[in-house]
């Protein structure tokens, strides 16, 4: 079954409809027999499906959480082999009480009378301790199941929110040491360039905006992450040398998706970091295409043997808590490789994404 269909059935329906099919088995079954069973019969039958729904709920609400989830084995298998005990001891006093076995002792002898049946009712003399055994082992089992589920949903929500404390530190990463080395910069081309400096105020209030407010709704769209990532691009120019090249190569035609926002960003922040030299030159592509549903993202740039990209030391939440974000939030929709071509001299990242 589809697990996100299976997500969508009620655990009520599903407990429903496993007791009626033990209860299509307790009442239908003996019908095989070929003997009109008494009263009593089907009253001792309602009593013990009523008992071991009973022993079921005990069983997977008090005891697997209070002692089988707490290593507390002994006490866990002494409480339900009393249980059981002590199902099989009412059921047999319900017996008692009804005169179940004289009526079943005259419904078998009035089937031997009628076709030769034979006389079996003594085979039920434990059935109602086995069942009560099955029942039990069968309660543990579902307990166990939802008590692993419930551990790994609440260990997604941990995760979750220390993916979003580190999205949170990215901003504020982002925040004082970008936006004030970019000021810096801007004030320096006021002197020159009015309108160029003008121009980068206009990209660095719109980056602004964005860290601030669109991140905010979990998703951003495609086309404003790569707005995003050219104004940082552009602002970071600014205080480059010409022996830097960088070139960005977004998608034609753009088809808009939506996307885990600031994913880009690791990768670009970088290539600056680690691939930039002001003496020697040193180049920065990153390229952004789509397959349909598809993003590949590549960011190439200069390696230099005193600028090692080390993927724990990067910048802001650098590639390693990146590839947490990834795992979290597109579990077997993304393959993420990092490369470095000593060969070549260049570092790589590439990056293929499922949106869909």
């Amino acid at each position: 079954m589809d697990t996100r269909a299976a997500r969508k059935i009620p655990p009520l329906f599903l407990h429903l409809l496993g007791w009626s099919f033990l209860a299509l088995f307790l009442m239908w079954q003996p019908l095989s027999w070929q003997i009109v069973f008494p009263v009593s019969f089907w009253v001792k039958q309602v009593v013990l499906l009523s008992l071991l729904v009973l022993v079921f709920y005990l069983n997977y609400y008090i005891w697997f959480p209070r002692y089988l989830a707490k290593n507390r084995y002994y006490q866990f298998i002494i409480l339900n082999v009393i249980c059981g005990l002590a199902l099989a001891f009412t059921v047999e006093q319900v017996k008692i009480q009804i005169n179940h076995s004289e009526q079943m002792d005259r419904a078998f002898k009035l089937a031997r009378e009628t076709n030769g049946e034979k006389k079996r009712h003594d085979k039920l003399d434990n059935f109602a301790l086995l069942t009560a055994l099955m029942i039990i082992g069968l309660s543990t089992s579902v307990a166990a199941v939802r008590g692993a589920q419930m551990d790994k949903q609440y260990r997604q929500n941990l995760e979750r929110e220390k993916i979003n404390s580190e999205l949170s530190f990215l901003k504020a990463q982002i925040n004082p040491h970008f936006f004030f080395n970019t000021l810096n910069n801007i004030y320096a081309l006021t002197v020159i360039d009015v309108e160029a400096a003008r121009e980068a105020l206009h990209k660095l209030s719109r980056m602004m905006r964005y860290v601030l407010y669109e991140t905010q709704h979990g998703t951003v769209l495609l086309s404003q992450e790569i707005a995003f990532a050219q104004d940082y691009i552009q602002l970071m120019q600014l205080r480059l040398t010409d022996k830097v090249t960088v070139h960005l190569d977004p998608p034609s035609p753009l088809h808009d998706v939506s996307i885990a926002p600031m994913l880009f960003l690791p990768f670009i922040e970088n290539a600056f970091k680690h691939g930039v030299s002001a003496v020697q030159p040193s180049r920065i592509d990153i390229q952004i295409r789509q397959n349909g549903q598809k993003i590949h993202v590549e960011v190439k740039n200069t390696l230099f043997s005193d600028k090692r990209a080390v993927l724990d030391e990067s910048n802001g939440i650098g590639l390693a808590n990146t590839q947490r974000r990834l795992d979290l939030l597109y579990p077997g929709k993304y393959q993420l490789e990092v490369n470095e071509n000593k060969a070549e001299k260049e570092f790589e990242v590439h990056l293929e994404l499922e949106t869909a």
